[in-house]
């Protein structure tokens, strides 16, 4: 495929994740305090989504993994939001099986297989385990916020979330220069920013 088309689609999810954060950024200034509007999980869904297969095009395994961590809890948090429901059946089906379906299909077709997957030789083992310990970190924030979601019986963002957000966007950051990966760089510059100025705001509320 067309490198510019493979950037493309990465960009488009890059802006999503961006559009999602800023919204949540500005509704949370104007509230003095931190929010969670359901729009912000239906556009990470959809970034999510178009993350996975820019992954998949660039056959880097970090960011496929990444996404397919949160995935399913874009999906939960959307369900404590009463949103999911709302989607039409198939679409919902739809977004459930896909990762399923890349995996199966693009590595069992005798041009790609897992073993590539592990071994691109564009990446040294050190970056692959910086880009694997930074997706697994950034990852566990939702994780985090999934538990502490659920127990609240709301969809919430509280302060370890974003302290998470932090670290694990700098590591992934540092992944994307040494990657040379303007999607991931441009992606996280922004993130790291709002990640900070929402601690800030939560600590100011306490």
């Amino acid at each position: 495929m067309m490198t510019w088309l493979i950037y493309g689609i990465g960009a488009i999810a890059q802006l999503l994740f961006s559009a999602r954060t800023l919204l949540q950024w500005i509704i949370s200034e104007r509230n003095k305090k931190v929010l969670t509007p359901s729009l912000f999980w239906k556009l990470s869904l959809i970034a999510s989504f178009l993350l996975f297969v820019y992954g998949y095009l660039r056959n880097d395994f970090a960011i496929m993994l990444g996404q397919m961590l949160t995935y399913f809890i874009y999906v939960r948090n959307m369900q404590l939001q009463g949103e999911w429901r709302r989607m039409h059946r198939f679409v919902r089906n739809f977004i459930l099986i896909f990762p399923l379906i890349i995996i199966i299909i693009g590595y069992n077709n005798n041009k790609q297989d897992l073993y590539n997957l592990f071994n691109n030789e564009a990446i040294a083992d050190w970056l692959f385990v910086l880009g694997i310990v930074g997706q697994i970190i950034f990852t566990l924030r939702f994780i985090y916020q999934w538990i502490y979601s659920e127990k609240q019986k709301q969809s919430s963002l509280p302060l370890g979330f974003w302290m998470l957000s932090l670290l694990g966007a700098s590591l992934i950051f540092t992944y994307a220069v040494f990657r040379k990966d303007p999607i991931l760089i441009a992606g996280h510059i922004f993130g790291i920013i709002t990640y900070v100025r929402n601690m800030m705001l939560l600590r100011n509320q306490s």
